[in-house]
């Protein structure tokens, strides 16, 4: 978003990879230990694919939870806010491990950019972004689900988009590219001709700010 993506998963996803980071299976009390499993609650192949890259161990769960905000937050709230509620829905799924949630919006200014609701509104979103520095900003939270204690950060990246036009714009769109990503741009595909500097994690704006998780997985480790 501002190149991350949401999209339904296959069978067979949820691989195993080797374990590069926290020691999860080292044994000691279980009310200080660290938890045997990481278990990402999402539907994002952007983010399946950062984690497994990073070669964590962990599992998918399905992360689907309503969106809406009812009272008005700063975008660094909002974010967190959605990643926190991904997280403890992912939390009730299991008995005991840390339950990864993460949410990426686009921030210009004060006004958040979410998912377009149509082509139509991808455009808009496009046009208003043309031409500006803007944030991209991911809410990380991490639940104990055995004890239900919390880890929440959020991350914000600036980048900087050149002018673009209207046909640009258009032809961007038709690809199908901006189709459910915040901002509707994927900085990861073909949405990166568009951006002239980016100041921050280039992962954040993919979806998950790998340096931030690395950070909040060594604290919850303990």
């Amino acid at each position: 978003e501002g190149g991350e993506e949401e999209g339904d998963e296959e069978e067979g996803d949820e691989e195993s990879h080797e374990d590069q980071g926290v020691d999860w299976t080292q044994e000691q009390d279980q009310s200080t230990a660290p938890m045997t499993r990481l278990y990402l609650a999402s539907r994002s192949p952007r983010r399946r694919e950062l984690l497994a890259a990073s070669g964590r161990d962990f599992e998918m769960l399905d992360g689907d939870v309503d969106e809406s905000i009812a009272e008005p937050l700063a975008p660094v709230e909002f974010a967190k806010g959605l990643a926190a509620r991904k997280a403890v829905a992912g939390a009730a799924e299991v008995e005991r491990g840390w339950v990864l949630g993460a949410d990426t919006i686009v921030a210009l200014g004060d006004r958040i950019l979410g998912k377009p609701k149509n082509r139509d509104d991808a455009r808009a979103m496009l046009r208003s972004l043309s031409g500006t520095s803007h944030d991209v900003i991911t809410g990380v939270c991490l639940v104990n689900a055995l004890t239900g204690s919390q880890l929440l950060a959020a991350d914000v990246t600036r980048v900087v988009m050149r002018p673009m036009s209207d046909e640009e714009v258009g032809s961007y769109v038709a690809t199908g590219e901006s189709d459910d990503k915040a901002g509707s741009y994927a900085i990861q595909e073909n949405g990166d001709r568009f951006v002239e500097k980016l100041e921050g994690s280039y992962t954040n704006v993919v979806g998950l700010p790998m340096e931030l998780l690395d950070s909040m997985l060594r604290e919850a480790a303990g």
